[in-house]
């Protein structure tokens, strides 16, 4: 089977490419800087220069392959106009792209966010109203309703992950080893909070499953959309003492005064202002860190998909420590 990568030098986008390389398929991957793109080139991918910013760049990547899935994305941006402008203008053109092909599936991975916090003891469905509450989750969702504009012409399949983990994390387990090897791990706020998560290697699974047999979306309601997660709601404590167990080390989970977390969100988003560089501490993700509960069901997965996640977070805690290791980053 023949696929394109957008996103593909990314955390979940080279752990994809792996899968994949390892199942016999051709991989390509649009990737906008071919030189730092070297892990990509030994995996095997085909690297294809393009970006989904520049529609122009995109019809001969798209052209050939049996399926599309599309990770690239910003997660931080310093301005309202970025984050749309990459993750739903740019889901747009590309989606554009695949329809003109007339055949290639095409896989959107969106996020939780997308969707917006649970309500607590009652797990998100594909069925309720989403109800994003960042500009990030907005502007994910923006790209769902791009890619639902060719739903009638393209077989689109959505796939929102909650916290996803493993090895090449850049963001959250690099921090959350920090702390952990410092023995404090710091809360944002006293209260109970509650999250989805998945392990990488799980949601590639389910990226693949969704492509060969994902329901379609529909022109409207929320068929063809499936949520990502390993079925169980896990506390920043749960988190904390995970990493601390693969570690080895002993520490503490210390909650800091959500107001703290308010001004140093408004400091680093101002710096990002001034220096043009986005942080992903920033007072959008506030928006998000402060509620309770991100929790999401991924029953229809398992029931239309036929999927099952393999790694709970112990074992998959100790996978991504070990990997990590193994290259001298903890």
């Amino acid at each position: 089977m023949r696929w394109l990568l957008t996103g593909a030098t990314g955390f979940i986008g080279l752990n994809l490419a792996e899968r994949l390389v390892s199942r016999g398929d051709e991989v390509r991957a649009l990737v906008r800087d071919p030189s730092r793109a070297s892990e990509l080139r030994s995996l095997g991918a085909t690297l294809v220069q393009g970006d989904v910013s520049r529609p122009g760049s995109l019809a001969g990547a798209v052209g050939g392959v049996d399926a599309v899935v599309h990770l690239a994305g910003l997660v931080k941006a310093v301005t309202r106009e970025e984050l749309f402008a990459v993750n739903a203008a740019g889901t747009g053109a590309l989606a554009r792209a695949v329809a003109r092909t007339g055949r290639t599936r095409f896989v959107l991975v969106s996020s939780l966010a997308a969707a917006g916090p649970s309500a607590p003891g009652h797990p998100r469905t594909e069925e309720e109203p989403a109800s994003p509450v960042s500009l990030y989750g907005e502007s994910k969702l923006a790209a769902e309703e791009a890619a639902r504009e060719v739903a009638a012409d393209v077989d689109v399949t959505v796939v929102r992950p909650g916290l996803v983990y493993g090895p090449r994390d850049k963001e959250m387990l690099p921090a959350l080893f920090r702390m952990a090897r410092s023995g404090v791990v710091v809360k944002a706020g006293f209260g109970d909070k509650r999250y989805s998560a998945i392990h990488v290697e799980d949601l590639c699974e389910l990226i693949v499953l969704a492509a060969l047999r994902g329901r379609r979306l529909a022109p409207s309601g929320t068929e063809g959309v499936y949520f990502a997660d390993d079925g169980v709601e896990y506390t920043w404590e749960d988190l904390a003492r995970s990493a601390l167990q693969a570690l080895g080390r002993r520490g503490v989970v210390v909650p800091v005064p959500e107001a703290v977390s308010w001004l140093v969100a408004g400091a680093s988003t101002a710096a990002a202002r001034l220096t043009g560089r986005a942080a992903i501490f920033s007072l959008d993700k506030m928006l998000e860190i402060r509620e309770a509960y991100w929790t999401s069901s991924s029953e229809r997965a398992r029931r239309e998909l036929g999927w099952a996640p393999r790694l709970g977070l112990a074992e998959g805690m100790r996978r991504s420590v070990e990997w990590f290791r193994e290259r001298g980053l903890v």
